[in-house]
């Protein structure tokens, strides 16, 4: 299976109640790189305080876990954080002590894929993944469960 993956990580404030949103659709599927394609997988948790890149890498590593998981071999990952994509590529440095640990799970992760691609989207492009962060914020503040995965049934 080929799958795009569509990720986004919030704080408010920042550092600030933080969590992560991500989006795991099909790419043989019509439509599939639309920013409101049906996915087939979703993830959406509170990550308590933290920084809005914390979160951004954070979300990307839950992500790739779920796409392992569902046993996919290739990648498309269309993300609104400029940072992540051009970090993931080498294109820029990683210099936020926070931000290597993360860097370098991300690495080893994609290595485990076949193939994998990140591009950088405007945000207006991943309100899906928007939505799922705003959804664990509001959800953990009102005591509900810090995290919501959906897998295919």
């Amino acid at each position: 299976m080929r799958l795009i993956v569509r990720t986004d990580g919030a704080a408010r404030g920042n550092p600030g109640p933080a969590s992560l949103g991500a989006v795991l659709i099909d790419a043989s599927t019509p439509g599939a790189r639309r920013p409101d394609a049906v996915p087939v997988a979703s993830i959406s948790e509170y990550l308590g305080v933290q920084t809005n890149n914390v979160a951004e890498y954070t979300a990307v590593l839950r992500a790739l876990a779920l796409a392992e998981e569902l046993g996919t071999l290739e990648l498309e990952m269309l993300l609104d954080s400029k940072l992540i994509v051009e970090q993931l590529h080498g294109r820029w440095r990683v210099k936020d002590a926070k931000l290597i640990p993360l860097h370098a799970e991300a690495k080893a992760r994609l290595a485990r894929f076949t193939q994998w691609s990140a591009a950088h989207v405007p945000r207006a492009q991943n309100k899906q993944a928007d939505a799922l962060c705003n959804e664990a914020i509001d959800r953990a503040q009102a005591g509900g469960a810090r995290v919501v995965v959906v897998r295919p049934k």
